[in-house]
Formats: C-alpha cells, structure tokens, sequence
C-alpha cells in the first residue's frame, strides 16, 4: 500500500501542480534507502554504528570525483574516468564495500561503547579526509557537474529519477527482509539475543555480524550515490558524525528491527524538519524533544510496534 502510493507522488504533483513535491520525496526516498541499511546492523545485529555517515559520504564522493575528471580535469591515475552509471555506480559501491570490511573487521573486535567510538572515530577520519581534499573543494565540496547515465532512463528528468530512487529502495528493503527471514538473519537476531547461547550452537559471530555489516554499508552507499546525482553535489558533511546521528534517529523514530518503520521514520523526520525550518531557524530546539518524547512513550518508535505485530499475523 506504501509503496502504491508512493507511485502516485508524480501523479499527485502533476494534479496539485507541486513540482516541488517530487523533489521532497526524493529527497524521503534516499533517506528512506540510508535507514534500511542502517536498521539492518542496529535492529537485528544489535550493532549501534555511529559511523555509517561514512559510506553515505564515500558513495558520493566516488561518484563526484570520478566525474569532475571525467568531465573537467582530466584523467585520474591514467584513467580518464566515466559519467556511466553501469561502471561509476559499482566502483563506489565496490569502494563502499571495501571500507566497510575494514571497519567491520577491527570494530568487531570490540562491542558496547567501544564499537561505538571506533565507529564514529573511522567517519570522522573519512570527514576530515575530505575536508582536507583542497583540489576537490575541501570544506566548501564538489559540485556534481554531469548526473551519471543509465541506459534508458534520463536522470535529469526529475520523475525518473524519483522512479529509479523508489525502485531501488523497493528492490533493497525487499532484499533486506528476505535476509533478515534467512538463516544468516536468524543466526543474526540469535546472536543479538544471546551471543553466547548462539556460539554454543556452533555460529561464529564476527563472520555473520561482518557480512551484515558490510552489506548495510553498500546500501548506504547507494544511498550516498542516488544524494550526489539528486543534490548535483557533495560535501563533508555527508560523512559527519550529525549524519550519522540523523540517520540513527530516522531509525529509532521509525522503530528499530522492522525495516519499514526506518521508511515511514524518514517521512516524519524530514516533514518535521521541513516544517520546523520553515517557521524557525532553531527548530533543532523542537526536534529534540520530539524524539526524545518519542524514545521515552514507546521502545519500539512510532510504527513498531504495529509492524511487529502487522509481521506476526502475516507469519501465522
């Protein structure tokens, strides 16, 4: 039902003539594709990564900085880079990927508030990083000159860009319920309940709770990916530690584990955000205690509980 209407967001422009009606839920859906990939590690691996505004930054300075000298400044380490999606978008998924092995593998060796620091030490590594690319606009970012292209479909064109965006959060939230109701999530909620019991029964944590998180961070990345060609723009910011602060609010205003609830937590934080913003420059003063009202009326968010419940009576 969700999905049909977002569909209609286009149709409803269109009727209403509110161009920029496409434009926002654009906007809704990335974040909707970052927060899936978020609850994925912290609603079923009981992960509380403080660093995912990472591979949401890196996604998107891939996709930037290959194109820059793709279009501009010629080639990159001999390659003269490429503005295809179909080759651009992989390399930073590929990139994405990469990192997060790297910081799934010495963060796992940890858990608590270790995890936590070492998470959000390795995105303010990666934020600084880019703060200090000077040829690439340093604190001020890189303009996205060209959007990538993809056979068939023309990304400037704003509903097909909304219509790609919506599909692939479709096609990844489907792939992420399919996981979580596999054995690898079973054998990952096992170890979220009780480590020890699970290891008893022969799983091996660090390869399981690894590979969710490395698969959460591809999608982040992708999400990074679709907020370059959507804001035609990337900056630091994208890998800061309020990013990832944001995205983990999306998450628990949504409900944490159900992976809907992030979607639905993404339409009311960004409604909130927009309208807050329009009516004062402190609307953070407001926002923070909306969630915190939220955390403390209901532990599993706004639409928690009814989706676990929705998800108990499907499964009878």
């Amino acid at each position: 039902m969700g999905l049909f209407l977002l569909a209609l967001v286009p149709v409803a422009s269109h009727v209403t003539d509110t161009p920029y009606l496409v434009s926002a839920m654009t906007r809704f859906v990335i974040y909707g594709l970052a927060a899936v990939s978020l609850d994925l590690v912290l609603g079923y691996g009981a992960l509380v990564s403080f660093g995912h505004a990472m591979f949401f930054g890196l996604g998107g300075y891939v996709v930037a900085i290959v194109t820059f000298h793709a279009v501009e400044a010629g080639p990159l380490f001999g390659w003269p880079g490429t503005t295809s999606a179909l080759v651009l978008w992989p390399l930073a998924l590929a990139c994405c990927a990469l990192l997060g092995v790297v910081v799934g593998y010495l963060a796992l060796r940890t858990s608590g508030v270790q995890f936590i620091m070492i998470t959000l030490a390795f995105s303010q590594m990666v934020y600084f990083i880019l703060v200090s690319l000077q040829v690439y606009g340093g604190d001020d970012g890189l303009m996205l000159s060209r959007r990538s292209e993809l056979p068939g479909i023309d990304l400037n064109e704003p509903v097909s860009f909304y219509y790609l965006c919506l599909v692939l959060l479709a096609a990844w939230t489907f792939f992420c319920i399919r996981l979580v109701d596999s054995r690898f999530g079973m054998v990952l909620q096992a170890l979220r309940q009780s480590e020890r019991r699970a290891v008893n029964l022969g799983a091996a944590p660090i390869p399981y709770r690894l590979t969710a998180f490395v698969i959460s961070a591809v999608g982040t990345g992708m999400a990074g990916i679709l907020w370059a060609n959507y804001a035609e723009l990337v900056t630091p910011d994208m890998a800061s530690w309020t990013k990832s602060g944001e995205l983990m609010a999306i998450v628990i205003l949504g409900g944490v584990g159900t992976l809907l609830g992030p979607i639905a937590g993404a339409a009311v934080f960004l409604g909130l955000e927009q309208a807050l913003s329009a009516w004062t420059e402190h609307w953070m003063f407001i926002m923070g205690p909306v969630l915190v009202l939220v955390v403390l009326a209901g532990r599993n968010g706004l639409f928690g509980q009814w989706l676990r419940k929705r998800n108990g009576q499907a499964r009878q």
